[in-house]
């Protein structure tokens, strides 16, 4: 495995559980628990001839941390440049050249690219605030986009997210709870219906801040299976017993 080149600012991670490399920039883009929840809840698909697509793939860690379990191609698509060539060189740091391709584009002509109705699965970590006149966002133009729809918005990812995917094609998104109403209605209306639900909780008596929803295109409105609360962290303040295994592997 040859060393990338590394911008000023930039470092090499690892999740150890998947033995993936991931270069970060704390100035830039680092993954947060999200995405390794995230890349944990996905199933991917089976099929050698399957494709899985993220969007809003950031520095890629979602698609790098599933890449172990996905037998098909991943595309991922990243709308800013600088992290998208962090995925880039990332994706040849652990020699996934073959199986994982970067699209540095809008989310929303991504369908120049890649063809509508085709895709099998699809994994989002989006940006979670609504860009509001009085939200207050980061001064750091990188992770204001990351953080805030400023570059897109939740609709806009979900129909794009319908529009790829086959019929009983899945969806995979990681948000937070207090957008839950909007996120159902908006997959609702354009074809997609929740069938997994899963909140995570910073610790036991603490609100909910983490919800990880499935949804597959033109599925029945019924049979929603709500998991198991899963916690962050321990009474110890440790992370707790299933978030380490995620990140370090048994």
């Amino acid at each position: 495995m040859t060393t990338p080149e590394l911008l000023p600012g930039e470092r090499i991670d690892q999740l150890y559980s998947e033995d993936i490399q991931i270069i970060q920039s704390p100035q830039v883009f680092s993954f947060s628990l999200d995405a390794v929840l995230l890349a944990n809840f996905a199933k991917p698909p089976m099929k050698q001839a399957s494709t899985l697509v993220d969007l809003c793939a950031g520095n890629g860690a979602v698609s790098l941390f599933m890449a172990p379990r996905v037998k098909g191609k991943i595309a991922m698509v990243e709308i800013q440049p600088r992290l998208a060539d962090m995925a880039r060189r990332s994706v040849a740091l652990n020699q996934l050249d073959q199986q994982i391709t970067v699209y540095q584009q809008d989310l929303a002509t991504i369908f120049d690219q890649i063809h509508k109705d085709s895709i099998d699965a699809v994994v989002c970590n989006p940006p979670y605030f609504a860009d509001l006149p009085d939200s207050k966002k980061n001064p750091n133009q990188y992770l204001a986009i990351a953080r805030h729809e400023i570059a897109t918005s939740l609709e806009t990812v979900i129909s794009v997210t319908s529009g790829l995917l086959k019929t009983n094609g899945k969806a995979y998104f990681v948000h937070r709870p207090d957008r839950l109403p909007e996120l159902m209605s908006m997959m609702q209306k354009h074809r997609l219906a929740v069938k997994r639900l899963q909140f995570v909780y910073p610790k036991v008596g603490k609100d909910a801040n983490i919800m990880l929803v499935e949804a597959i295109k033109d599925g029945g409105t019924s049979g929603l299976k709500v998991l198991p609360s899963l916690m962050t962290y321990d009474e110890s303040g440790e992370y707790s017993a299933p978030v380490k295994k995620m990140l370090y592997g048994d």
